[in-house]
């Protein structure tokens, strides 16, 4: 594994590109979604996730490549990302039909979940702008090129997972990104309900080792090296409840053999003992050397985003030239945050991960 080559802050107008579907997300707070009266609105994706939390929590330049359906949910979602601070000037407003026949913006009902009660999500997300995204929609070329350019470029296995298209969409944007010398990162986010009915693992495995052998970096649990790579974790119980450190090496090493091209790949490490309370921590490979963050034991309110701030804290890291370990302690940090609070991206500021990092306590800072 060679290190990572990141280009100086100078030479480009973002800090992070990233390319994938954000939806409203409609949360029913303490309630279930089948019973509640009222939702509060949120906006939400894996790969938006990462650079809102860049953003908002780190101060990086970020920027979102999607595509919305122009009515008022499209403009909802636009207001919500714009009050993140993530540029939106890569969005391509799609014109609408006036009932959603041809193209539409996603929904996201999730419940957070509490004690054993689990977290629940029903999406709602057919025939999204996003999801029908092909090569050409953006201009590479002058995002990634000298015009602008990018640090870094952020996508995964959900956006992968929209459309035969999408994944097209993504290998251009990836190949344009080497051409450059653009870092590549992608979480393989593993979604069961988007794979399903177009060819299901095998699938999913098909599109996804085409896509990670253009990568540079690599975010994944157990389950998502599973489903989509075929390299399984050994020794471990089907609930979870114990997660062997020697195993995840093991994975992990394997992972990094089988895609001599990438030269960091991190996992979280997460036990759900209830809804509420879980075991979470960190491991990662980068220049032949395991990194691990020892888990600790947490609180969540909501867990949705938590592998995305993950994501966002170590790239960080990496982007601002800490050592590697840095990194990976930061995104389990600021996971950890993100899950304290309501909605899939982060409230945390770059002050509080550094405390939690330190090892802070939550006595009332005042």
């Amino acid at each position: 594994m060679e290190e990572l080559s990141i280009k100086s802050a100078e030479t480009s107008r973002w800090d992070c590109v990233s390319l994938g579907e954000v939806m409203l997300r409609l949360d029913p707070g303490e309630g279930r979604i089948h019973t509640v009266r009222q939702f509060q609105a949120w906006e939400g994706g894996g790969e938006y996730n990462v650079a809102r939390g860049l953003r908002r929590c780190f101060g990086m330049r970020t920027a979102i490549a999607t595509a919305f359906a122009d009515n008022p949910i499209g403009r909802l979602v636009e207001d919500l990302i714009l009050q993140g601070g993530v540029d939106t000037s890569l969005i391509r407003w799609v014109p609408y039909d006036g009932i959603g026949r041809t193209v539409r913006n996603g929904l996201n009902f999730t419940e957070r979940g509490y004690g054993v009660r689990a977290a629940v999500g029903c999406s709602d997300r057919g025939n999204t702008a996003i999801s029908q995204a092909k090569l050409g929609d953006w201009d590479w070329e002058a995002i990634l090129g000298p015009r602008n350019g990018a640090r870094w470029l952020h996508t995964g296995g959900i956006f992968a997972a929209l459309s035969p298209s999408t994944p097209e969409v993504a290998v251009e944007a990836l190949d344009k990104a080497r051409q450059y010398g653009t870092i590549t990162s992608f979480d393989l986010n593993y979604r069961d309900s988007l794979w399903k009915s177009i060819g299901g693992k095998a699938k999913a495995q098909e599109v996804n080792r085409a896509l990670v052998n253009k990568l540079d970096v690599l975010f994944g649990n157990e389950e998502d090296f599973s489903a989509m790579l075929g390299i399984k974790l050994e020794g471990v119980k089907e609930d979870f409840d114990e997660l062997p450190v020697a195993s995840y090496e093991t994975m992990l090493r394997e992972v990094a053999a089988s895609y001599g091209n990438l030269k960091l790949v991190a996992t979280t490490l997460r036990t759900a003992h209830t809804a509420s309370r879980n075991a979470w921590g960190a491991m990662a490979i980068y220049n032949n050397e395991i990194l691990y963050v020892p888990q600790r034991e947490i609180d969540i309110m909501d867990r949705v985003g938590g592998g995305d701030s993950f994501a966002s804290g170590l790239i960080y890291g990496m982007l601002s030239g800490k050592p590697a370990a840095w990194a990976v302690a930061c995104g389990v940090a600021h996971g950890a945050l993100a899950m304290t609070t309501p909605g899939d991206t982060s409230t945390a500021s770059r002050a509080e991960v550094e405390r939690v990092m330190l090892g802070g306590s939550a006595r009332i800072a005042r």
